[in-house]
């Protein structure tokens, strides 16, 4: 108890890590309690920092600011229409394709799995084939029935859908717009002694700028390069597969792993236990380690430091805490963690910042 109260003492008579605690605690408390009513602001937030990573690139080059707001904004509308009206109708068609050929994919897969246990007597037998079959009908079926329950809809969903549309990019337009003031106006309700929050702001700040642009390159590489292998190669569901596969790299390692097994069943569905099928996954093996070991290394001018088990434990806690976004964020707020836990050491040790720490506003 003592290590405790004395731990707590030296937070309490440190202000600087009281406000870095204080700032952490309001933060994750506001997003717990409003994530879902403020969605589109928060998506607009989202949005708005992937740009402004192109824009200051832009301005690095020499563009002015202004110019650089309008290119990469008119690029980002242009983007949005292009997936809303091009991309995701195809998707979806393909989606609700696959969902409809379940009972037949269902069906061809029930035959050859009908045949493992004369083939490989010693490793699966009847009774496991059958319950391995009715236990994939029921969640395919399932699956199907709720995604093209999903497809219908509500009118109020489509049309609240239809108003995201329209304001998430004139939130976006205003943020990086007016960034200077906004971050103005947020950085006067903070006391004057913010030095450990502007370092660890700085720290996350330069990891992200590097993770966020890097990672939108590399899924769009990554899904380009995916769709014409798998169409060269005659493979179902192309477009599908291959921008599952684009994402997959957002989640590393894990993502890679669990994008294999829809790669893997549609190419055994199309073509059984052939050789075309092993030319899929390989095609789909050579991809995913071409992207860790030529893609990551020259797309990422710096590497976000991070050990690969911290990543795993990331991926693993927050998306235990968070479901989808947890997973989807994982990175991010392990950078996050990175800086608040390498910053806190030295405030600890040194009772206040290090001399020439910038201040953030």
């Amino acid at each position: 108890m003592d290590l405790i109260r004395n731990w707590f003492k030296t937070v309490s008579d440190n202000p600087q890590l009281t406000l870095l605690m204080a700032l952490l605690i309001f933060t994750t408390a506001a997003l717990a309690l409003t994530a879902d009513i403020l969605a589109p602001f928060l998506a607009a937030v989202v949005l708005a920092y992937l740009l402004q990573v192109f824009i200051d690139r832009l301005e690095r080059y020499g563009v002015s600011p202004w110019l650089s707001i309008t290119l990469v904004f008119v690029v980002f509308v242009l983007l949005t229409l292009a997936i809303v009206f091009g991309l995701i109708p195809l998707l979806i068609r393909q989606m609700t394709q696959l969902t409809r050929q379940a009972p037949e994919f269902i069906a061809n897969l029930q035959e050859t799995v009908s045949r493992l246990p004369e083939q490989y007597p010693a490793l699966i037998t009847p009774a496991q084939a059958d319950q391995v079959m009715n236990q994939l009908q029921t969640e395919v079926l399932d699956f199907s029935q709720a995604f093209v329950g999903s497809l219908g809809g509500t009118v109020v969903g489509l049309m609240t859908w239809v108003v995201y549309l329209i304001i998430v990019p004139l939130m976006v337009f205003f943020l990086i717009k007016d960034k200077t003031k906004i971050v103005a106006w947020t950085a006067s309700f903070l006391p004057r002694e913010r030095e450990l929050a502007g370092q660890v702001w700085l720290e996350v700040h330069r990891q992200l700028q590097n993770y966020v642009g890097g990672k939108a390159l590399e899924i769009f590489i990554v899904a380009v390069i995916s769709y014409v292998t798998f169409i060269f190669i005659d493979l179902q569901y192309a477009l599908l597969l291959a921008v599952t596969t684009g994402f997959s790299v957002l989640i590393p390692y894990i993502g890679a792993a669990v994008v294999t097994l829809p790669v893997a069943v549609v190419a055994i569905l199309q073509w059984g236990f052939t050789s075309d099928a092993g030319v899929a996954l390989a095609a789909y093996g050579i991809i995913q380690a071409l992207d860790g070991n030529v893609l990551v290394p020259f797309v990422f001018s710096e590497v976000v430091d991070i050990h690969p088990v911290a990543i795993i434990v990331a991926i693993l806690f927050f998306g235990g805490i968070w479901g989808f976004w947890g997973v989807f964020f994982a990175i991010p707020l392990a950078v996050v963690v990175q800086a608040v836990l390498g910053a806190w050491p030295r405030s600890i040790d040194a009772g206040s910042p290090e001399p020439g720490s910038n201040p953030t506003g």
